[in-house]
C-alpha cells in the first residue's frame, strides 16, 4: 500500500507555489546499509528523494508517495501499471518517478502509452543515496529542475542529461544513460 507525506520545503514561496510529486518505487536510490547484525547486502530504506529536498531547502511544495520498494530487475508489467494508474490519479501534472536504472528505459517506454497530459522524470541513481558519494542529490535536484521546464511527456533524468524517453539508450557496457542518435 502507498504511503503519502507533504513536505513543505523552506525557501521562498511564490504568489503561486509550485509543487512535485515523488513517486518512489525502490532502486538502488532508496538502498541503505543493512540494519542487521551480519548483514552483508544492502536493504530498501525509505524514499530518499523527498528528504533530498528537504535538506536542499528547495522552494517547492513536495509531496512524496512510496508506491513500492522494489530493485527494477524485479520490477514486472504488472507494476508498471500500478506506478502509471498512481501517475495518472496524482493531483497535479510535475511528476518524478525514482527508479532502478537497470530497467528504467524499460519503465519509460511502458509508460509512454498509458500516461499523457503530465510531466514525468524518471530518474534514479547509480549508488545509494546514504553513500557519500552518491550520484542521487544529482539526480533528483536534475529531475525536480525538469519537472518544471519540461513540456507534458515523459523523460529521463541521469547523469546530467534529461532526455525524452524515446531518444535515451543505457549502454549495456557501461551502465551509463546515452542520447539515441
Amino acid at each position: 500500500k502507498a504511503t503519502v507525506s507533504v513536505l513543505y520545503c523552506k525557501g521562498r514561496r511564490s504568489l503561486q507555489t509550485m509543487s512535485v510529486t515523488i513517486i518512489s518505487t525502490g532502486g538502488t536510490i532508496d538502498k541503505e546499509y543493512p540494519k542487521t547484525v551480519g548483514g552483508y547486502a544492502f536493504e530498501m530504506g525509505d524514499s530518499a528523494a523527498g528528504q533530498i529536498l528537504k535538506r536542499a531547502n528547495v522552494g517547492l511544495k513536495v509531496s512524496v508517495v512510496e508506491l513500492m520498494k522494489k530493485d527494477s530487475l524485479d520490477v514486472t508489467d504488472n507494476d508498471r501499471q500500478e506506478m502509471a494508474r498512481c501517475i495518472n490519479n496524482t493531483a497535479g501534472d510535475k511528476i518524478i518517478l525514482t527508479h532502478g536504472t537497470s530497467t528504467m528505459t524499460a519503465t519509460a517506454a511502458f509508460l509512454s502509452s498509458r500516461v499523457s497530459e503530465k510531466t514525468v522524470i524518471l530518474t534514479g541513481a547509480f549508488k545509494p543515496a546514504c553513500m557519500i558519494h552518491s550520484d542521487a542529490p544529482f539526480s533528483v535536484g536534475l529531475a525536480c529542475s525538469a519537472s518544471q521546464l519540461a513540456p507534458p511527456g515523459i523523460y529521463i533524468a541521469m547523469q546530467g542529461q534529461v532526455l525524452p524517453w524515446d531518444k535515451v539508450v543505457q549502454n549495456s557496457q557501461t551502465g551509463a544513460f546515452e542520447a539515441k542518435l
